[in-house]
Parts: C-alpha cells; structure tokens; sequence
C-alpha cells in the first residue's frame, strides 16, 4: 500500500493503520463495508477522509489482494 495513503503512529489511535492526516483508522472502513453501511455513509461519518482517499485505499488492498492470488 503506498505510503502516503495510511499511517501507522504508536502514539495516535494506538498504533491503528489509519488514513494519513486523520485519527480514522482504515478498519472503520472495511467495518461499514461489511456491515449494511455503503461508502457514502463513511464518508459523512468520518469527514476528514476524502472519497477520493478511501477510494485509493480500497483499491490499494484489492490490487495487493490481485498480487496475493497471483503468487499463490
């Protein structure tokens, strides 16, 4: 996952994978996910993260998922 899109501090969150400049972790938006929540339901519970963030991010994880599958 590219660098700029999370963070991951010791001190904030206890060290949860977050959106980089935010305190929300990336876990919140795989929970909505798969709850019966939908993206646009994140995005105005948590507006600090763009969708154009989360969306990055998501697509980040499927393309590692893609490379995962790939080597297996």
């Amino acid at each position: 996952m590219d660098i700029n899109l999370v963070s991951c501090d010791p001190e904030l969150m206890s060290g949860a994978l977050c959106f980089s400049g935010t305190r929300v972790p990336v876990k919140n938006l795989f929970d909505y996910l798969g709850g019966s929540s939908s993206l646009e339901d994140f995005l105005e519970d948590f507006p600090s993260v763009s969708r154009e963030h989360a969306v990055t991010v998501l697509e980040a994880a499927r393309n590692g998922l893609k490379a995962d599958a790939a080597a297996a």
